[in-house]
């Protein structure tokens, strides 16, 4: 604020307190006007005295709105403090894939965001419900809850998935992924559904069960089933194609899995079916015929070669850099065995074909010697991969369909780093059968939101937009004037206000 003298139209002057605003000058207050000098400077005085005590209030009136707001603000409870970024952005994913019509409560949901956002066992859900959520919740109530929808989930579930990426592909699968994978038990007990068997993670001595999925292109989850943890991994491949197949229409997809399932009976089961396939070959492990004729073919990189194996096609590859990492592998295991025989680790028992033991040998019916001459035989089929096929895909095309096997190998890195679907703290196969169902649906709303930020050019990956929901808040305000309590959501940073741009726009 200044003081001014206007001159007025009788010649007179008037003094006035003006206001800046913008470009404009606003007269707060006009003192008087007068011809005499001596009368305009007292008026001017009275004017700059009048300013400080403006701006005086100004001060005290500035102060007190901080102070208002300051005791306010410490009015605020901790429970008054909300985290509602994974149900605003993940809640939000759920709901657009359909999940909400499996028609049931709130905690269903809420446990799988837990899954996604604070994943571990039902007691750090409870702690995660309790701390973020404010909803206190027994972990009892939980397993009760897990009792008690363990059978018709399944079902609902796995049709909403099926249908929402079905739709995602173009209504229309025409290649699906299988593979298993072992889930392991924090105890020793076993049971009907919990076996000790062959783990793939070397928890052999933990009872386990066997989890098949079923994954589209992009690893778009369609299906999952449970098996006891001692089955065979090649047994369960037909039952639950047929299962889909007969629950959802499916057709005839091209099936696309590992060298696991490559046994005989599993083959013959798939073309009886009447399934194509592209599964992994494992060429050293074939007959002596086919081997001489993988022999005489000229492989070079890039230029795939094919022979017949019973009416099917085996289609042979070669890589350099496989090579160099099968050459790479071979001499750490040789390394390895040349140790423990020199330290009398290995007796006849360890002779066998499980790994690189296949170049052990019996020598004077009592000593373990490695067989020098079968390891560099061994050597001609470094960079050298089978794909075994049925389809009348050209051999560049099946390599390309049998390299998307790593989506699935995703899905359960995925399941079991980010998920944390393992290890598994239940002991009752329904309350199993719950959590992995649980699981399943994590997966999915994962893999939709990875969708979403693909879709919109999002720089940021789904496990970062995780993270950035862990720290979206709102605070619930009592107002004094209309006496009702309101909820504000704290300001988004960028990237937060981009995460919920891509997605709440869906």
């Amino acid at each position: 604020m200044f003081v001014r003298r206007k001159r007025n139209a009788s010649g007179s002057f008037s003094v006035q307190i003006i206001r800046k605003v913008g470009r404009i000058n606003k007269v707060v207050k006009t003192l008087g006007s007068s011809s005499d000098e001596r009368e305009l400077d007292t008026l001017e005085r009275q004017a700059r005295l009048e300013i400080d005590r403006l701006q005086g209030q100004a001060t005290i009136f500035s102060r007190e709105k901080d102070e208002s707001l300051t005791s306010m603000l410490s009015t605020i409870s901790n429970n008054e403090i909300e985290l509602v970024g994974p149900d605003k952005i993940l809640g939000h994913v759920y709901e657009s894939i359909g999940y909400e019509r499996i028609g049931i409560d709130e905690l269903f949901k809420e446990l799988v965001i837990s899954r996604l956002v604070y994943p571990g066992s039902k007691l750090k859900t409870i702690d995660y419900l309790a701390r973020y959520k404010n909803k206190e919740i027994s972990v009892y109530s939980i397993y009760r809850y897990m009792d008690k929808i363990h059978k018709e989930f399944k079902e609902k579930v796995e049709e909403i998935t099926f249908e929402h990426f079905k739709d995602v592909l173009g209504g229309r699968i025409g290649v699906v992924f299988y593979d298993m994978t072992t889930l392991y038990f924090e105890t020793p007990d076993e049971d009907d559904l919990r076996k000790i068997g062959y783990s793939k993670d070397g928890k052999h001595q933990h009872p386990q069960i066997k989890l098949g999925l079923l994954v589209g292109p992009e690893g778009y989850p369609l299906g999952y089933d449970i098996f006891e943890g001692n089955i065979y991994e090649g047994y369960t491949l037909i039952p639950f194609l047929e299962s889909i197949e007969k629950k959802f229409l499916i057709g005839k997809p091209i099936v696309i899995a590992d060298a696991g399932l490559l046994s005989n009976s599993n083959i013959q089961a798939l073309i009886d079916h009447g399934y194509k396939f592209v599964l992994g070959g494992k060429i050293r492990n074939e007959n002596r015929e086919i081997k001489e004729a993988i022999q005489q073919l000229e492989i070079a990189e890039d230029k795939p070669r094919e022979v017949n194996k019973g009416g099917n096609r085996l289609i042979i590859s070669f890589s350099k850099k496989r090579q160099k990492k099968d050459e790479y592998n071979r001499k750490k295991g040789l390394e390895k065995l040349e140790k423990k025989v020199k330290n009398g680790k290995l007796d006849k028992n360890s002779i066998n074909n499980r790994g690189y033991n296949k170049y052990l040998k019996l020598e004077s019916e009592v000593k373990v010697a490695i067989d020098y001459r079968k390891y560099e035989m061994d050597a001609k089929w470094d960079g050298l991969k089978g794909y075994l096929t049925n389809t009348d895909m050209n051999p560049n095309e099946v390599i390309g369909a049998y390299g998307d096997l790593w989506q699935i190998e995703k899905a359960f890195r995925i399941s079991k780093t980010d998920i944390r679907v393992r290890p598994i703290y239940h002991r009752i196969p329904k309350r199993i059968r719950t959590h992995i169902c649980i699981c399943f649906v994590s997966y999915a709303v994962f893999k939709e939101l990875e969708r979403l930020l693909k879709i919109k050019k999002v720089a940021f990956s789904a496990n970062r937009a995780v993270e950035l929901t862990k720290n979206m808040y709102q605070i619930r305000v009592f107002l004094p004037e209309s006496k009702t309590y309101t909820t504000v959501p704290l300001k988004p940073t960028d990237e937060q206000q981009e995460l919920i741009s891509a997605i709440m726009k869906i």
